[in-house]
């Protein structure tokens, strides 16, 4: 799933607006303009679109949300809904990019996910029920893990296209 997909999708199933667009990329510290985000969730017109590319390219398709940006627009979702959070001292002040790869977008997308949207275990496995989709907790767990442990399963579009999908049932439906 491309990531210009995932905020489309999200962006739908929380009734995000415009300008809440702007402001939650705002607080991931990305200064988008209104019209970029209109850009960002146009489809592009071929099917071959490289979302993994780690330049803001403009072009006739519209502006590209590379991982980087995707993964500041859901810091930013976690703000804009629970607050900015100060830093425990001792830590550092801005954490480092979680996606590391194309593999991970799924898993940082969960994670962050059920953080701002204040989700158990629980509530994101019948998210997924109520999208046709069984999961364990122990698959979930697997899901949720960090990337190097030994039990971290990676997420395939599969869960991450369901989940977005329950999100719609539930906050839409």
């Amino acid at each position: 799933m491309h990531n210009h997909d995932i905020l489309i999708r999200l962006r739908y199933a929380l009734d995000i607006k415009n300008k809440d667009m702007v402001e939650i990329f705002k607080l991931g510290d990305i200064e988008v303009t209104r019209e970029e985000v209109m850009q960002m969730l146009t489809k592009p017109k071929d099917d071959y679109y490289d979302e993994y590319d780690d330049d803001m390219d403009e072009d006739e398709d519209g502006v590209k949300c590379n991982n980087m940006m995707l993964e500041s627009f859901l810091n930013g979702l976690i703000i804009f809904k629970r607050g900015r959070q100060e830093p425990k001292p001792g830590q550092p002040q801005s954490q480092a990019p979680a996606v590391k790869n194309k593999e991970s977008v799924n898993n940082i997308l969960l994670k962050k996910l059920k953080i701002a949207l204040t989700l158990t275990s629980e509530d994101m496995i019948d998210i997924l029920d109520e999208a046709g989709v069984m999961i364990t907790k122990g698959e979930l767990s697997a899901i949720l893990r960090k990337v190097g442990h030994r039990n971290y399963k990676e997420c395939g579009d599969r869960y991450a296209r369901n989940f977005l999908k329950g999100l719609t049932l539930r906050y839409r439906g």
